[in-house]
C-alpha cells in the first residue's frame, strides 16, 4: 500500500509538472503573438473598420489566462500532492475546471471563425496595396515594404504574369 501511494504521488507531481509546462508555452506562445514582428506590424498598420486589433488583444489576453490558470492549478496540485491536503487539492481542480471551461468557448470560435484572422491580414494588405498603387509617393510605400520584407513576399501576381511598378518598388531584392 505505502509504495503505491508513493507511485501515486510521482504520477501526481510528473502530471503537475507537465501541466506547468504546457502553461508556461501557452504562456510564451501568447507573448510571442503579443509582440511578433509578424503579428504587430499588422496590427499597426491596420484600420480601425478592420477586426485584426480587437482579435490579437483578444488572443494574447486569452492565451495569458490561460497559461496562468494552468500554472497555478499546477502549483496547486503539487503542493497538495506533497502535502496531502484536500482544501488545496479542490482548489487545484477547480482551476482545472476554469481552464477547460476557457478552452470550450475558444475551440468554438476557432470552428466557427476559421478564415477570419486570415481575412482581415488580408484586408490590411489590400488596403495598404492599394493605397501605394494609388499614390506612390505614400507613407503606406514604407509599410507594404515592410510588409513585403518581413512576410518574404512580393506583392500581387497578375494571372498574366506580368508585374506591376508597385512590385518593383517595394520588394526586396
Amino acid at each position: 500500500l505505502r509504495c503505491g501511494m508513493r507511485t501515486t504521488k510521482c504520477q501526481l507531481l510528473a502530471t503537475s509538472l507537465c501541466v506547468m509546462l504546457l502553461g508556461l508555452s501557452i504562456a510564451a506562445l501568447s507573448t510571442v503573438t503579443r509582440f511578433g514582428l509578424h503579428f504587430t506590424l499588422i496590427s499597426n498598420i491596420a484600420f480601425e473598420s478592420n477586426s485584426y486589433k480587437v482579435i490579437h488583444n483578444t488572443a494574447f489576453c486569452v492565451g495569458m489566462c490561460l497559461g496562468m490558470t494552468l500554472i497555478l492549478a499546477a502549483l496547486l496540485s503539487s503542493v497538495a500532492t506533497v502535502r496531502e491536503s484536500e482544501c488545496l487539492t479542490a482548489v487545484g481542480f477547480f482551476c482545472f475546471a476554469l481552464a477547460f471551461c476557457g478552452l470550450i468557448p475558444a475551440a468554438f470560435w476557432r470552428y466557427t471563425h476559421r478564415t477570419e484572422v486570415e481575412d482581415s491580414m488580408m484586408d490590411v494588405y489590400d488596403f495598404v496595396y492599394e493605397e501605394v498603387r494609388k499614390n506612390a509617393s505614400s507613407f503606406r510605400r514604407q509599410e507594404l515594404t515592410a510588409i513585403h520584407e518581413t512576410f518574404l513576399c512580393c506583392g500581387k501576381r497578375s494571372p498574366f504574369g506580368e508585374t506591376t511598378d508597385v512590385e518593383r518598388r517595394t520588394c526586396p531584392p
